[in-house]
């Protein structure tokens, strides 16, 4: 990662959000943070960041958006949220201030918006089953539809230190859906963090799936994380229309974003991943 001397606005600074910032700050870089509990990011503040309240429920929160300094790169990283009964995504009205002054956005959206499809490179056509997935279409439209420079990256689960299967195994919550012999993919938030980077500093346009290069089975991650840990493998949930995530049954070929921005994985596979989580984790406390 460069020290490109470009302002750096992480809208939605969370799980990696918050990775990409200190990534940033150790370089040099002025990071701008985002967050609806900005006193969640004190440790950014700390690293010299300046972090700013928005709540995409709240419009006035996010006014002030349009005194950031031009030039800026933004990674936009939040999700859609729920209000009520239903869901609600404020990526256009949230981007509009910002058309005079970002130069480039990288959206981190979902594979969810294939919906359905089992096997997903960066060919195929999404087709969203929720509103929330289809509401990350319309968010992934008003970044492609700006004045600015954009790159969209759809990552598949997200893992590393203090999320994924083996915390929830720690914490006992984990859960298969049905038998586990459904298909997921995953990333590293490590290699998340770097794609999102390079995404920043590229030119490269389009939409493209994030994830690491050896899908497996829930019942093979779960059984791999039971045997680093020294716990037994979840049972069978008779439960699995009510798995969520857990039960989606998807294989996602991320090496096309890989190769057309010069990312070497540092954990191609949860074999490699998991073990260095658990480390971290280990090492954070």
């Amino acid at each position: 990662m460069s020290r490109d001397s470009a302002p750096v606005l992480i809208l939605g600074c969370g799980y990696t959000g918050r990775r990409l910032a200190r990534e940033l700050l150790r370089h040099g870089a002025s990071v701008l943070a985002t967050a609806r509990e900005p006193e969640q990011l004190d440790d950014l503040a700390r690293l010299g960041a300046s972090v700013r309240r928005l709540d995409v429920l709240e419009p006035g929160t996010w006014t002030w958006l349009e005194d950031v300094a031009d030039g800026a790169l933004v990674l936009h990283s939040i999700p859609v949220v729920g209000a009520g009964a239903g869901w609600v995504d404020r990526t256009a009205e949230i981007l509009a201030p910002l058309a005079g002054q970002a130069r480039r956005i990288a959206y981190l959206s979902t594979t969810a918006v294939y919906g359905d499809a089992r096997n997903v490179n960066a060919t195929t056509t999404p087709a969203p089953r929720t509103e929330p997935d289809r509401l990350r279409l319309v968010a992934e439209s008003a970044v492609a539809d700006g004045p600015w420079s954009w790159l969209i990256l759809r990552p598949a689960a997200i893992y590393g230190p203090g999320r994924g299967v083996h915390h929830a195994m720690r914490k006992g919550s984990h859960r298969l859906a049905g038998d586990g012999e459904n298909i997921a993919s995953r990333i590293h938030v490590d290699d998340l963090v770097q794609i999102a980077g390079a995404a920043l500093e590229s030119t490269l346009a389009g939409a493209f799936p994030v994830a690491d290069s050896q899908p497996c089975t829930a019942r093979e991650m779960a059984d791999f994380c039971a045997e680093l840990l020294k716990l037994p493998t979840p049972p069978p949930s008779a439960a699995a229309g009510e798995a969520g995530t857990r039960s989606v049954d998807r294989r996602v070929d991320g090496s096309a974003i890989c190769r057309a921005l010069g990312i070497t994985l540092r954990y191609p596979s949860y074999r490699t991943g998991v073990p260095a989580a658990l480390a971290a984790e280990s090492m954070e406390g």
